[in-house]
């Protein structure tokens, strides 16, 4: 698994992009070869035990995305090395390959400026966590802050496009910037909008290349959690 050459996004006019200090979107960072590898690891990861599941909120409700973990389960507001709200199954272990190619996006992100993002120059990636959108998922803007670490976000978008909500560090409210994401885009954010609320408006069916044999999206997020 490894993004570089020429962009997907390059040859149709897409640009690299900046919204915002510490965020940087790289369309067509995976090619197909590379995308199709990552749903067919995403199947694997989904499997039970410790497979993909639906949350449940402290309020009672339930995300419209569903989701596992690898490397250390995440549920509503924390993390376990067991699915405590699911199977109680241990959780998968963070696949190797996924760190490399996290450490290479943020390497791809900031360039020769990574030394000015916090937590970017030794990025140590140890969790991830593989979002579904089946058609009319999304995900309310949000924070990650169960992480004990500044360090990067890396996301990874396969399958449908959708339309990713970056909002401020302050409120859910405004200001926001709504970004496409395509199948083989890498978005990155850290530095101060490391901690940024963000989410998925919706998602646009039917605009994932069918050779990928994926109906709807995947997102794939990495980060370092701080966590011994």
């Amino acid at each position: 698994m490894s993004g570089g050459g020429v962009f997907v996004g390059e040859l149709f006019g897409r640009e690299r992009e900046e919204p915002a200090p510490g965020v940087v979107l790289v369309p067509g960072w995976l090619g197909a070869a590379e995308q199709r590898e990552l749903v067919d690891a995403c199947r694997e990861w989904a499997r039970p035990p410790a497979g993909m599941r639906t949350v449940t909120m402290p309020n009672g409700g339930q995300m419209s995305v569903r989701t596992v973990c690898l490397g250390w389960h995440w549920y509503p507001y924390g993390y376990a090395r067991t699915v405590v709200d699911g199977d109680g199954a241990p959780v998968k272990a963070f696949p190797p390959q996924l760190g490399e190619l996290a450490r290479r996006a943020v390497a791809e992100a900031y360039g020769d400026g990574i030394g000015e993002v916090e937590g970017a120059a030794d990025y140590a990636p140890d969790v991830a966590a593989v979002n579904h959108y089946p058609h009319g998922a999304k995900m309310g803007l949000h924070l990650d802050r169960e992480e004990r670490v500044n360090a990067p976000v890396v996301s990874l978008s396969l399958g449908d496009s959708a339309v990713f909500r970056l909002g401020n560090t302050e409120t859910r409210t405004r200001p926001w910037t709504d970004l496409e994401l395509r199948s083989g885009d890498l978005l990155v954010f850290g530095g101060l909008m490391r901690f940024a609320y963000h989410g998925v408006v919706r998602t646009l069916p039917g605009t994932a290349d069918p050779d990928l044999g994926l109906v709807g999206r995947l997102n794939i997020t990495v980060r370092q959690s701080g966590l011994v």
